[in-house]
């Protein structure tokens, strides 16, 4: 695909708001000395840190530190779109995928034409690798529907219909080496399984025997070449994954140990819209329903005279928005993001969901001068935002009518989400609620946390330029413990 390259859109801020560490009160003496002494190790030297803490009882600085500096974000940035999602939506709503069609249904049976697959930006359709193992399951839903209205045979097409969204499916200054697996699949108005493939490899019963490969779902849309092979016992697993660029084949090479625990990943797809339509068709003919011509995707307008055959409805906001932020989805975001633009201007792409973030930055009174949004998951290594504007979001969103939806969304420390193995046992486990952010380079978290004192703060705490990300997120965790005391 072709990759244009663009500027950060800079989002203009509010006049007369205040700067951030000029405005930043002097905060208890032991607080500043006992991060600065986090932040100052001698291993993280290279590290450009930017940190703020505020109470969120009186919004008051209690530390600051490069907060009103420009720094790489990585998935901290799914704060700013998620936030701005349930601002927009709310937590009850929720996203239709249809199944619709122009043409007559005939006394035999058939429908006299093309069914469409309308996708409105749903990107939990199927589940995808936090689901629940049965993603085909809204597709035989939606099939024994028609089977119940008397469709036998579709004399046409299954166009899967992507209309909805414009523009390029990745992100400008996505890396090359994130576009074969799942965390950079391409982004579609109609979305399938994240887009993606599951594939479990196990090893054969003995050494030499080719590796047993288990992908799911099943498609004749895709396929795996392996020549992955089994190993003596005790042997180290290497596997190596590769997609052809442009093209749905997979290649998986090396070799897993005989007694080892099967390898799982997850492989992106070319051409969302095209793999949901084919699985759609695929489920028809098993449940007896054929179809003529295949299937096609398109963008165009839709027909006049659209009747609607089937639908699936997606999981509520609130429960979207969990799964964006616990489990840290790109696609799921990039998906908001572009439904946030469709709200607002009429036209779901990036460029107007980044018009409609910053309009909700800006209602918010959230500071955003140094602010440079690329795209909405934090994958892009173009995207810089300030510690401060983050810590003002997040003070912002805990006095917002969503703002239970927001927190019950974030990984809780030794619990849950990216943070389920993080800070247990320390102060923080359980009473510590951040966004984490990795990327190279990059390490960031951003939440809330509850004192020992019963106190709650907002923080953003963010590393850029640091060598050893080990010793990146060993500091962020004991930034979070000291937070918590």
């Amino acid at each position: 695909m072709e990759r244009r390259p663009g500027l950060p859109l800079l989002i203009a801020a509010c006049a007369g708001l205040l700067a951030f560490a000029a405005a930043a009160e002097p905060g208890p003496a032991s607080l500043r000395s006992d991060l600065d002494a986090i932040l100052d190790r001698p291993a993280l030297s290279s590290a450009f840190w930017g940190v703020e803490v505020r109470s969120l009882k009186t919004g008051r600085i209690l530390y600051a530190r490069n907060s009103g500096k420009a720094f790489r974000p990585a998935s901290t940035l799914k704060l700013v779109t998620t936030a701005a999602a349930l601002d927009a939506f709310g937590p009850a709503a929720r996203l239709r995928t249809t199944v619709e069609t122009a043409s007559r249904l005939d006394g035999e049976g058939r429908i006299l034409g093309d069914v469409f697959l309308v996708g409105r930006g749903d990107p939990t359709l199927g589940g995808g690798r936090y689901g629940d193992g049965q993603p085909l399951r809204p597709f035989e839903e939606m099939a024994d529907a028609l089977r119940a209205a008397g469709v036998a045979r579709i004399e046409g097409r299954i166009v899967g219909h992507e209309g909805l969204f414009t523009g390029e499916r990745r992100g400008n200054d996505w890396g090359w080496e994130d576009l074969a697996w799942s965390y950079g699949a391409e982004v579609s108005a109609l979305s399938f399984n994240d887009n993606s493939v599951g594939l479990k490899v196990a090893p054969g019963e003995q050494p030499t025997d080719p590796a047993v490969l288990e992908p799911v779902p099943p498609s004749s849309y895709y396929r795996v070449a392996s020549t992955v092979t089994t190993a003596p016992p005790g042997s180290k697993t290497e596997l190596q994954l590769t997609r052809d660029a442009g093209t749905s084949l997979i290649r998986l090479s090396g070799s897993i140990a005989v007694g080892e625990e099967p390898w799982q990943g997850w492989a992106a797809l070319e051409d969302p819209a095209r793999f949901a339509a084919t699985a759609f068709l695929e489920v028809l003919e098993t449940r007896g329903v054929r179809v003529k011509d295949g299937v096609a995707t398109s963008s165009a307008p839709l027909p006049a005279g659209l009747r609607e055959l089937a639908a699936h409805e997606s999981p509520p906001m609130a429960e979207l928005v969990r799964s964006v932020n616990k489990e840290s989805r790109n696609l799921h975001a990039e998906a908001l993001l572009r439904l946030l633009g469709a709200r607002l201007t009429g036209e779901g792409s990036v460029a107007a969901g980044r018009i409609a973030v910053g309009e909700f930055l800006r209602r918010l009174g959230v500071t955003t001068e140094a602010w440079g949004l690329e795209d909405g998951s934090g994958l892009s290594r173009s995207n810089v935002v300030t510690p401060g504007g983050l810590a003002q979001l997040l003070v912002a969103m805990d006095r917002h009518p969503h703002a239970a939806a927001f927190r019950d969304s974030l990984p809780v420390a030794g619990a849950d989400g990216t943070l389920k193995t993080r800070m247990r046992g320390t102060r923080a486990e359980g009473r510590l609620l951040a966004k984490t952010g990795t990327l190279a380079l990059v390490s960031a978290l951003a939440g809330y946390v509850t004192t020992s004192r019963g106190e709650r703060l907002a923080f953003a705490a963010l590393a850029n330029g640091h060598v050893n990300p080990t010793e990146a997120l060993d500091a962020l965790d004991a930034l979070g413990a000291l937070l918590a005391r």
